[in-house]
């Protein structure tokens, strides 16, 4: 299936309307997209929709004086049916221009609907959306259903395994959002005398910091002074509202060209705030205890993830095997959500997730609820999916990560793993945790990336010389090294797309060497002290069959013609500091291409359909 994370807002009672959706979905423009659009209304029998492809500022340069309402929704599309184009675009509509919806998600069944229910239907677009306003206004006009029932009878239609999240207006009560959701994220914005809705809290918190959370099955219609939740059933439902306590600036870029420099840069202040957050003024850990408890009854740990979260958790499974005792596994989420190996009797899973909101993660917490296991949710995300669901949550207090490419939550990640198997291995009394100074390891941390940060005129260099021009490149390491060897790589390709691989440096002779020519990057990572002599052994093989090799070594394995020197740090927190180096050499490789760094083609920023 292909991915879609788009973006959504709608706002309804403010008459700053298109300018509340522009912002929101230029806050959102991080998840990725090709094409954008509004709807909106001014109550007063105007309305007007603008779409197109593109750049959000594209969007925004075609909205002329006149386009103004007091309700509205806006949408950012990844192409999922149908290329890129302004038919394709959000908002859909009906034929005969009453309904508007804005969709993130896919419709499993949308071909059985349209040939169901929708034959001689005239559809504009090669969308799954379309298919669904246009079933709304047939039950609608045909049936002589109210709107509301119209929806519910349409989402109970849509196959249980399709993703969605739904806003539609309908012209005849202009100053209404009906909403629903799917395992697609969504939340309403409560404001003063206007109401929102949006895919992300970051894109609404210039008007409110108050949320209410939208579950699964639930219909939610917006106006501007009610918020009103019933379930599949009828049934009001009541919800309390959340804050969120975040800064809307401290999404901004401030200075920065990029959000990606922003954010490697903010890695040292983040180490900070997790000492803050996780341990106390003697450098013990503060986790729940019911938390530590039942990991105490667990016989093996199971970490869950995808892409950069799945790196960390390879990372955080040495960190708690070696100060737990605890056998660890680790397992990409969308592989473990259908094809679930033996498991052991009494397991405990740790999912981590950037954004909370990863379908694939979703899928295997879903299982594991069903089969009664317990479950912790290390997430940026405070009340996101996998959050809520979650027996426990711990977050990574990362702020705002707008970059596609994850940098600090992915350092977070790896930190707040070592903060929990810290916690555990105290509570179990294992020798290792206590002698792990872990508040005195990350305050070295913290100066030791800075100091790397502060290194970017010489990685700049290093990129420019030995990964600007070639198509391939090669990252080894052993152990813990090659678990950064895969994050880094993984860095490289996804904003400079240079064809970048992290391999095991024993693997190298097995096959991979043959790929090995004249100027080829090796760029090996030398941090631990078992393996040091023998991955420099691999680096000459490289070397001799003409390969350009760059190292990122620790200062005490340190020698005089290595490239980039590592402060020295308890070998398990050596992946905090060794991966900044591999995501500026990324930076800049992208930077020196003239690639958009923040926003790589073909990717999205969190992806939330399977």
């Amino acid at each position: 299936m292909e991915m879609r994370m788009c973006g959504i807002v709608g706002v309804t009672g403010t008459n700053q309307s298109v300018s509340i959706l522009i912002e929101g979905l230029e806050r959102l423009e991080y998840r990725g997209y090709d094409s954008a659009g509004i709807y909106v209304n001014d109550q007063s029998g105007n309305d007007y929709l603008v779409k197109r492809v593109g750049r959000i500022v594209n969007l925004k340069n075609a909205i002329t004086p006149e386009i103004s309402g007091s309700t509205g929704i806006g949408h950012t599309r990844w192409a999922t049916h149908g290329v890129p184009s302004e038919t394709n675009a959000h908002p859909h509509f009906s034929n005969d221009e009453r309904f508007y919806l804005v969709h993130n998600g896919v419709i499993e069944n949308f071909k059985q609907l349209k040939e169901e229910y929708l034959s001689g239907v005239e559809f504009k677009s090669d969308t799954d959306t379309e298919v669904i306003v246009q079933l709304i206004d047939r039950f609608v006009v045909e049936y002589n259903m109210d709107t509301q029932a119209a929806f519910l009878k349409v989402l109970r239609l849509v196959s249980d395994d399709s993703s969605y999240a739904f806003v539609l207006m309908d012209r005849e009560t202009p100053d209404t959002l009906f909403v629903a959701k799917n395992k697609s994220p969504l939340l309403v914005g409560v404001g003063d005398g206007f109401n929102l809705v949006a895919s992300d809290a970051v894109a609404m918190l210039k008007q409110t910091h108050t949320f209410m959370e939208i579950q699964d099955q639930e219909i939610v219609v917006v106006k501007p002074a009610e918020i009103l939740i019933t379930d599949f059933d009828g049934n009001e439902m009541k919800r309390d509202t959340f804050q969120v306590e975040m800064d809307a600036s401290a999404a901004d870029k401030g200075t920065y060209p990029f959000y990606m420099l922003k954010e490697v840069d903010e890695q040292p202040a983040v180490m900070r705030k997790i000492v803050q957050n996780y341990l106390n003024e003697d450098g013990d850990p503060v986790v729940d205890s019911q938390l530590l408890e039942s990991i105490k009854e667990a016989d093996r740990i199971y970490i869950i993830g995808a892409g950069t979260s799945y790196h960390a958790g390879l990372v955080g499974a040495k960190m708690f095997e070696q100060l737990t005792n605890i056998p660890t596994e680790v397992h990409i989420s969308s592989e473990f959500a259908y094809e679930q190996p033996i498991m052991s009797k009494k397991p405990f899973f740790i999912f981590l997730t950037q954004s909370g909101e990863t379908a694939d993660s979703r899928e295997v917490l879903v299982n594991v609820k069903k089969q009664g296991w317990p479950s912790l949710t290390i997430t940026n995300v405070p009340k996101s999916t996998l959050s809520r669901e979650a027996d426990y949550t711990m977050l990574l207090h990362a702020g705002p990560e707008i970059a596609v490419a994850s940098t600090k939550a992915y350092t977070a990640q790896v930190a707040v793993e070592a903060v929990l198997a810290k916690a555990i291995g105290e509570y179990l009394k294992h020798p290792r945790a206590a002698e792990f100074d872990l508040k005195h390891q990350l305050g070295l941390v913290a100066v030791g990336m800075q100091a790397l940060v502060d290194s970017k005129e010489k990685l700049e260099s290093v990129a420019s010389r030995y990964l600007s021009k070639p198509r391939n490149a090669f990252y080894i390491g052993r152990g813990t090294d090659w678990s950064v060897a895969l994050e880094s790589a993984l860095k490289l390709k996804e904003i400079s797309y240079v064809q970048a691989e992290g391999f095991a440096s024993g693997e190298l002779k097995h096959g991979t060497i043959a790929l090995i020519e004249s100027q080829t990057p090796v760029i090996g990572i030398i941090t631990q002290d078992r393996t040091a002599g023998l991955t420099r052994s691999n680096l000459q093989e490289v070397i001799s069959r003409g390969a350009s090799v760059i190292t990122i070594v620790t200062k005490h394995l340190a020698q005089t013609d290595d490239t980039i020197v590592l402060p020295d740090v308890d070998p398990l927190l050596t992946p905090l500091l060794s991966v900044v180096p591999a995501q500026l050499l990324a930076y800049y490789t992208s930077l020196g291409k003239g690639l958009d760094v923040d926003k790589p083609r073909n990717l999205a920023k969190s992806v939330t359909v399977q």
